[in-house]
């Protein structure tokens, strides 16, 4: 009895260190789970918070560049605004100019129908109708003008200088230089007579009077923007008719 007593006393004992090894490694394995899931959470709160770092440091950039993409569109903004109002204002200059054309084409032209009309006033209703750009009408004012005409000779070359426009303008370019020349003729330091003889002369390609002209023009002011540009071009052309290749060209 004491032996088999033994025997179960140590079946017990056996199997009683078999639980503790079993409760031990039930206890380590939920140690290790408890550190992986630990360690689980970490790892991803690390993940976060770097995720969440970088958002940062790019939110910054996207929100400078939408700044910058801004800035460019009030940019383009700005200068539409800005051509739309100086385009606006050369057409309410112009609608205002041409509005005070007719007002004074009106005053004059009842004046000339009431027989009343001196020789200026149909020098400037000429004028203005050679702004208008009614050239038949403008020859016709001028012509009367210079007929009536009883004032200074300095003058009458302006009205000789408008008349010859009109008709170089309506292309009667013939005419338009007789009067030309009569001005220059007339007033012999008269610049504008002078640079419209020359552009009536290049028209019909007579190239060396009108560098002759563009060069009179120049003596009496040589700084003119009109003649100096243009006699240079025009000494080029009457090089080239020579049959003179002109050095800029040979650089060519």
């Amino acid at each position: 009895m004491r032996c088999v007593s033994l025997a179960v006393n140590g079946r017990r004992t056996i199997q009683e260190s078999a639980s503790g090894k079993d409760a031990r490694n039930s206890k380590k394995d939920l140690i290790s789970m408890a550190v992986f899931s630990s360690g689980s959470m970490s790892l991803l709160t690390w993940s976060n918070s770097a995720a969440a770092s970088e958002y940062e440091k790019m939110n910054p950039v996207y929100e400078v560049g939408e700044l910058f993409e801004l800035g460019i569109q009030l940019s383009y903004l700005l200068l539409l605004l800005g051509l739309l109002g100086v385009g606006t204002f050369f057409v309410i200059r112009q609608v205002l100019v041409r509005r005070e054309l007719d007002l004074s084409a009106k005053e004059l032209q009842e004046q000339v129908r009431s027989g009343d009309a001196s020789a200026t006033e149909l020098f400037e209703l000429g004028a203005v109708m050679l702004r208008r750009k009614f050239y038949p009408a403008a020859t016709k004012y001028l012509n009367q003008a210079i007929d009536k005409w009883d004032g200074d000779d300095q003058d009458l070359a302006q009205v000789y200088n408008a008349l010859g426009v009109s008709y170089v303008r309506d292309g009667k370019t013939e005419k338009g230089i007789s009067q030309l020349e009569t001005a220059v003729k007339i007033q012999p330091g008269y610049v504008t007579a002078w640079n419209n003889l020359g552009d009536a002369y290049e028209k019909i390609k007579e190239y060396k009077s009108a560098l002759k002209a563009f060069e009179e023009a120049l003596l009496f002011d040589p700084n003119n923007k009109i003649a100096r540009p243009r006699r240079d071009q025009l000494k080029e052309k009457v090089q080239l008719y020579k049959g003179v290749v002109p050095l800029k060209s040979k650089q060519r």
